[in-house]
């Protein structure tokens, strides 16, 4: 695909990613899906409006008649789609810095679109095949309020609520000035935590911290559950649809450990789980522990869960999906990333007392760095990635080509990739000890800096 990366479209407002970019991909969705009624909505950022409204007058021009839902958090979105049958244009850059904006395409059983009607989607973009009407078919346009309490209800419905309010806990909520802001301390408080907050007032701003939830940004979270006495940290990025965790102590869990907790908690042998190919040996283990299989994808939403349909659709249950970044899919309860029901999962392995480092102590065998080279053209981001090739080639390590450049050694692995969401490129890489994983990391970083 040309246009959308492995989850959606994102570009600098204004600058990259232009309004009139945004009505061109809105008509081409209401073309394709054929629907009357398309809904719109939108994250927090202070660019939010324009692109609704490119998009709304996209829909309009191809006959759409328009839902407003207004600021609520991606998976709030998928939750109003599946209950109405309604697709969604959601206007999110999701964990990306302030000025960056997207899109993102939801369809009418509330999950981001495959890879192939992605495809069908893009074709007509690029061919500029809109099917248009004249001022008697334009569509209409109306505000759907309640969208956010709907969404609480579902996920408080969805957990197991009177075991997490017998155990008593006490969360601490960082949504980052997100969409989240808006529903997710009420998640919790509803599931009978007492719930302490920190940067949970909407501002596409960001004043408190960036809305990717990595450690570095994490240490207003980690100072308000000392402070507070909390059991567990939650973080979530600008949409809402990843949760990464502090444990007691206010130690930063690897969102890797978080997975493969969670992971155990759901599988049973016989099952598939599916990750990506920056696939962390936490979830290679409990996968072999419990006889479950593994499938990897190239990484992104979007391709985890085309492959979740294509297993799903062979007839193999697959009760947990996700990456190592928080974004972690039940598809018994939705096929898309939910960062409040994702957290109150996680609750859930609290109840019979155990504390959140306990949890994942069995999965904090392994270290990982994650680090990035951005690039500021086409030209310098192929030449990193022939460096990247030539470095994978010149090793002894096996090499997967899935997505990017992994090399697997008996004692870590590393990956190399272009980001799908940012212009830059990605370095992963975990072992057993943290002077391995770095020395593994700036071994192919600085094979990346030579070529620059």
């Amino acid at each position: 695909m040309k246009i959308f990366g492995s989850s959606g479209v994102r570009g600098v407002a204004i600058d990259d990613l232009s309004p009139e970019f945004v009505l061109r991909i809105a008509k081409a969705a209401g073309t394709v899906w054929e629907a009357d009624r398309v809904a719109i909505a939108r994250d927090t950022r202070t660019t939010g409006e324009v692109f609704r409204d490119a998009a709304a007058a996209g829909l309009a021009t191809v006959g759409c008649d328009v839902d407003h839902l207004g600021v609520v958090p991606t998976p709030a979105v998928g939750h109003h789609c599946a209950e109405y049958g309604t697709p969604c244009v959601l206007v999110t850059a999701s964990h990306n810095p302030p000025e960056f904006n997207g899109i993102k395409l939801i369809g009418s059983d509330g999950v981001e679109l495959s890879v192939d009607a992605l495809s069908t989607i893009e074709d007509h973009v690029l061919d500029e095949s809109f099917a248009e009407t004249d001022w008697r078919g334009a569509g209409s346009s109306r505000r759907i309020d309640g969208v956010a309490d709907a969404y609480v209800e579902s996920v408080v419905d969805a957990v197991d609520r009177p075991a997490i309010a017998d155990a008593d806990l006490t969360v601490a909520v960082d949504p980052g000035h997100g969409a989240g802001s808006i529903t997710n301390p009420e998640v919790f408080r509803r599931l009978g935590c007492a719930v302490r907050t920190v940067n949970a007032q909407p501002d596409g701003h960001f004043p408190g911290r960036l809305p990717e939830p990595i450690p570095e940004h994490l240490a207003d979270l980690s100072r308000l559950v000392r402070t507070t006495d909390a059991d567990l940290g939650i973080a979530h990025d600008g949409d809402a649809d990843r949760a990464v965790f502090v444990d007691e102590t206010g130690t930063y869990i690897e969102g890797d450990a978080s997975l493969a907790a969670l992971a155990a908690d759901a599988l049973s042998t016989g099952d598939v789980a599916v990750s990506a190919v920056n696939v962390s040996k936490r979830l290679v283990d409990v996968c072999a522990d419990v006889g479950a299989d593994l499938e990897l994808t190239p990484i992104g939403a979007t391709n985890i869960i085309t492959r979740v349909r294509e297993l799903e659709a062979a007839g193999r249950r697959v009760p947990i999906a996700g990456e190592g970044n928080g974004g972690v899919f039940f598809p018994d309860y939705r096929l898309s990333r939910d960062g409040a029901y994702i957290a109150a999962r996680f609750l859930e392995l609290l109840v019979d007392g155990a504390a959140a480092s306990e949890v994942v102590e069995p999965y904090a065998a392994y270290h990982n760095v994650r680090s990035a080279i951005p690039y500021d053209s086409e030209t310098e981001r192929d030449r990193l990635l022939a460096a990247a090739e030539e470095y994978a080639g010149e090793v002894d390590a096996e090499l997967d080509t899935t997505d990017g450049y992994r090399l697997d050694y008996d004692d870590g692995w590393v990956l190399v990739r272009p980001s799908g969401t940012e212009p830059k490129i990605r370095v992963y890489a975990e072992a057993r000890s943290s002077a391995r994983a770095n020395e593994l990391a700036d071994d192919v970083l600085d094979a990346l800096a030579d070529a620059r």
